[in-house]
């Protein structure tokens, strides 16, 4: 039994195969002992607040009593039972309050396992859906570029075919339709020709296109850009025109991230097929919803397969349902328009002044995600080390450094963290400068 958290991490090295890294050149990992609000205490005795949320799903921050005394519950009365043939209250209470909070006309709902698969469950539904009514020849894919739908393969598909980090599959993976991604910020004044790519692709393809798939409003792990509400009313309203459904890809700004409970009301549209992940548990268990319409769902059923074509061992597992409930419950208790406005109000005042720095290309905020722009690629191993040092924890990429805390973080913890990026953008070294 290892205990030395030195030889811990020695094996991690050895052994454990993290996401996007090398096993012969591997990233330096850090050894979380314990977490309590927003914070990660880590074996080599730094303490660490958290800016990534656990990739954008800890919104309650950690080791939250409500959510812990929830799966206790639970776990008295059954973990795990299968979802055919069988049900469960956790399942039912769950879909009953996804029917309610998500955009008007929503009320069928799929519980997947993670973001990836529940992009995969709208795919096929998206395909399914048009086969059912007569159209086979409908079964590809439109998005935007600068997408990030997830890794498995259909998700791979719409990611975008440059930038999207799948360029080693492209010979295996189905060739989809791309648009131009918008380029028109939230905040500036809108252009209609910024939907003249998607039209072209909706007027030459439209027969062979079921869905039209994207991220509203905040493309994520494909550049943290935020595009303008109208763009998202234009490819509700073309989608109508040209009979394409809507997918909506809501895995990482659903339940409050962008500003509103999800980021379609920012243009008041509500999609056909909504994909919901990261935050639905508050982070503590993997789960996944997909929702449609009735028509949708109605469709599928009475084609020729007579139900539809998917179903996850795991599928509406009873603690992640359990977990999933209490976290909904806590936003609206949390009142967490509240804390999302608060924490965009200060990001806006402390990483703005930011865009004007050497390193600095742009410094953008919505809701509760701040993003710095760098004009280099950061050196990760670096700066991950130097983030650490100042006793925090971002994990940026590519250029992008960024944060999206904890709805549950005070003024002062995010000054930390505000401050740590200051800190960090003045040392050139962080940076793989020409």
């Amino acid at each position: 039994m290892i205990k030395k958290h030195t030889d811990l991490l020695e094996f991690d090295q050895e052994h454990l195969w993290h996401p996007y890294t090398s096993m012969t050149n591997p990233l330096p990992s850090y050894l979380v002992e314990h977490a309590q609000g927003v914070y990660l205490h880590l074996a080599s005795g730094e303490q660490v607040i958290d800016g990534m949320s656990s990739w954008w799903s800890v919104v309650h921050g950690y080791n939250n009593p409500v959510l812990n005394e929830a799966i206790k519950q639970q776990v008295d009365k059954f973990c795990h039972v299968m979802f055919g043939g069988l049900t469960h209250k956790p399942a039912i209470a769950l879909a009953e309050k996804l029917i309610r909070l998500t955009p008007e006309g929503l009320d069928k709902v799929f519980l997947a396992d993670s973001g990836s698969v529940a992009v995969e469950v709208a795919i096929k539904m998206a395909i399914q859906y048009q086969h059912s009514k007569g159209k086979a020849n409908k079964n590809k894919l439109l998005t935007i570029k600068n997408g990030y739908h997830g890794d498995t393969f259909a998700a791979m598909s719409v990611c975008d075919p440059v930038n999207g980090m799948h360029q080693l599959f492209s010979g295996f993976i189905t060739k989809n339709y791309f648009a131009d991604a918008p380029t028109i910020g939230f905040d500036d004044e809108f252009n209609p020709n910024e939907l003249a790519s998607i039209e072209q692709q909706l007027t030459n393809n439209h027969e062979n296109i079921a869905a039209l798939i994207l991220e509203p409003i905040v493309q994520g792990a494909g550049g943290m850009k935020f595009y303008h509400p109208k763009f998202l009313q234009g490819c509700r309203t073309l989608c109508d025109q040209y009979e394409v459904l809507l997918i909506a890809d809501e895995i990482a700004t659903g339940f409050g991230r962008s500003g509103k409970l999800f980021a379609c009301e920012h243009a008041n549209i509500s999609p056909d097929i909504l994909c919901l992940g990261k935050a639905l548990t508050g982070g503590y268990m993997t789960l996944a919803a997909t929702l449609c319409t009735s028509h949708v769902a109605e469709t599928i059923s009475n084609g020729e397969a007579g139900v539809f074509m998917h179903g996850p061992t795991f599928m509406a597992n009873p603690l992640a349902c359990a977990a999933a409930n209490a976290s909904l419950d806590l936003l609206i208790a949390n009142n967490w328009q509240q804390q999302v406005h608060a924490i965009e109000q200060q990001l806006k005042a402390e990483l703005l002044p930011m865009s004007n720095h050497r390193n600095i290309a742009d410094v953008r905020v919505l809701g509760a995600i701040g993003v710095i722009e760098s004009k280099y690629p950061v050196n990760m191993a670096v700066i991950q080390k130097k983030f650490v040092e100042l006793g925090v924890w971002i994990r940026p990429f590519g250029k992008l450094i960024y944060i999206m805390p904890p709805f549950v973080i005070t003024t002062a913890e995010l000054k930390k963290l505000t401050s740590a990026i200051k800190a960090i953008i003045d040392c050139d070294q962080v940076f793989n400068r020409p």
